[in-house]
């Protein structure tokens, strides 16, 4: 680093400026110096500066948020929140209520019932943040994010040229890993003919709807990581959306062409006559420069490979669109609501619930490089993500809306959540997967139809048949879509349910059995099933039950569990 005048930089301070480093290339301060900040410098966490001892007068862009180098970005999250909150906020989740939701959210699944004794008996005042580590570090978290991620951008569709264990290993391992999130959208959006280091990444061009359709790629990207549904401005500029313009839509669509003559798309409005054209260019951006080449000449202009400037444009830092909606993304996925929301519809006419939050997000996001691990710890270390679900502190008639953050707004598992949470809260996990594939194989479509009393053999075919059953249909809007009368419907008939409240080795009816005595095993069910121990209540009704069905006290036990399982306390994340 240097400046103008060739002086060392001002001593640290209290303060740095998150900004992103593409907008820090020239700050000009009040008496004539400038500082020339290279992004290396701008992402290093230890350096802070002041501002105002620097006597900042203007950035490049707009002022961004203020982070005190004491103030870690929980609680910037806290003191948004805070300040916008409207009235008094619930009180922090208890310790069953933050694993249980924490374990859900990055690892997806419930805890094991040794997992929750042993939180549970931890009086360590760091307990929270140590079990955040531990789910972070832990191959579920990669499992869990690989199944949100794939239904985020492939929704739920289909491809075979691309083997889905192919697929799954790539988003795996590059989430275990944390590599920066940029990097691999860029991979989604190009892969090279020769010799790909990620092949597996084609698959997101290739999925049903999108293969040979650049219109549906561009709609999808669009809407996927730019935060804009954009349909309609295929035809004319959006009737409601004075932001979503039709010259928008053809400079994403100018990028999805395959053939470089196409480098530029022309289009015409049906409401306003008259041809328009333009090049490779994305919403805010600049239009890209393209290279003029006629139909004849295309097998000569390989360096012009307009999707592979989509892969460098489109997750690049500088778009504050992609870095914006995937932050929101992120957020929603912890928090149950965007603070742009919904989360395709990123427009002026409907601003986000707590822009300067957002844009501190954003801001510490790029600072780590794009990568996903930090943003989510500092999102479930806040107390605006470890409030309680319940509360009694409202004033009578009082609403709390949801974009206010005051309580935990409760999210409907997804089929992956609850087909993990199934399996680990009967004790069928380990068995299941390492169950090979049935023969005859298993046939969804046979099975939910009747045709077949086959069941999924293993984790592969379990998953499969909820995300079926339980899933929006493919192709459709995932984000939205509510199954939780699916899930009690689906918990309360499925015969799969039934099967994995056998008494094998290992399975929860096997503990629960062995119990000592009818309280022990009311422990152990709550402990197995909803992660907490029953209330007085709760425990003095299960004993009435059980002393009321004693002759029959093991199918008894088997129907208590099976109530606790398609109880709404199983089938929600709160």
């Amino acid at each position: 680093m240097r400046s103008s005048q060739g002086k060392s930089p001002p001593a640290r301070g209290d303060v740095i400026a998150r900004e992103p480093p593409w907008s820090m290339r020239q700050i000009g301060w009040r008496h004539g110096r400038q500082w020339f900040v290279t992004p290396d410098f701008v992402g290093a966490q230890s350096m802070r500066w002041s501002l105002t001892q620097l006597g900042l007068v203007a950035f490049s862009v707009c002022l961004p948020t203020l982070i005190t180098a004491s103030e870690p970005l929980h609680r910037v999250i806290d003191r948004y929140i805070g300040d916008a909150a409207g009235g008094p906020v619930a009180p922090q989740a208890s310790d069953a209520e933050f694993l249980r939701r924490v374990t859900l959210d990055l690892a997806g699944r419930v805890p094991t019932v040794e997992e929750t004794r042993a939180f549970l008996g931890n009086k360590g005042a760091t307990k929270r943040t140590e079990v955040v580590e531990s789910l972070l570090a832990s191959p579920d978290y990669a499992r869990r994010m690989q199944e949100f991620v794939s239904v985020w951008v492939l929704e739920r569709r289909n491809e075979t040229s691309i083997p889905q264990p192919d697929w799954i290993r790539y988003l795996e391992e590059s989430l275990a890993a944390d590599r920066p999130w940029n990097q691999i959208v860029g991979e989604l959006m190009f892969v090279p003919a020769k010799e790909p280091k990620y092949p597996a990444a084609a698959k997101f061009m290739l999925v049903s709807g999108r293969k040979g359709n650049a219109h549906q790629i561009t709609q999808d990207v669009a809407r996927l990581f730019l935060g804009r549904d954009i349909m309609c401005a295929q035809c004319h500029d959006h009737p409601s959306v004075e932001s979503y313009t039709q010259r928008d839509y053809f400079g994403l669509y100018s990028y999805v062409q395959e053939k470089p003559s196409q480098a530029r798309s022309e289009f015409e409005s049906v409401f306003e006559p008259g041809q328009q054209s333009t090049g490779p260019r994305l919403p805010g951006r600049p239009e890209r420069e393209v290279p003029e080449v006629k139909p004849a000449e295309e097998d000569d202009a390989a360096a012009y490979r307009p999707r592979l400037m989509l892969s460098e444009d489109l997750p690049h830092p500088e778009n504050r669109l992609f870095v914006r909606t995937c932050v929101n993304r992120f957020w929603y996925l912890m928090m149950g609501r965007g603070l742009i929301h919904p989360l395709a519809a990123d427009h002026p006419e409907n601003p986000p619930s707590h822009p300067e939050l957002l844009e501190a997000l954003q801001a510490g996001w790029v600072a780590d490089a794009l990568r996903i691990k930090p943003l989510l710890r500092q999102i479930a270390l806040s107390d605006a993500y470890q409030r309680a679900g319940t509360w009694s502190g409202l004033a009578e008639g009082e609403t709390v809306h949801e974009d206010r953050y005051r309580v935990a707004i409760p999210k409907p598992l997804s089929p992956e959540q609850l087909a993990w949470s199934l399996l680990v809260a009967t004790g069928n996990r380990e068995r299941m997967e390492q169950t090979p594939p049935s023969e005859p194989k298993f046939n969804w479509y046979d099975y939910i139809n009747g045709r077949s009393e086959l069941l999924p053999a293993n984790t592969a075919e379990t998953l499969d048949l909820f995300g079926r059953v339980l899933g929006a249909p493919e192709g459709e809007n995932q984000d939205e879509f509510n199954p939780a009368m699916g899930h009690a419907l689906f918990l309360m008939h499925e015969p799969l349910v039934l099967d994995w409240l056998e008494a094998r080795p290992g399975t929860t009816m096997e503990r629960v059995l062995a119990a000592k005595d009818a309280s022990a095993q009311i422990q152990e069910i709550y402990l197995s099933i909803l992660s907490r121990e029953p209330g007085d209540q709760e425990q003095r009704e299960a004993l009435a039950y059980l002393r009321a069905n004693q002759e029959t006290q093991a199918g008894a036990l088997v129907d208590l569990v099976w109530a606790l399982l398609a109880a709404a306390e199983f089938r929600l994340n709160h």
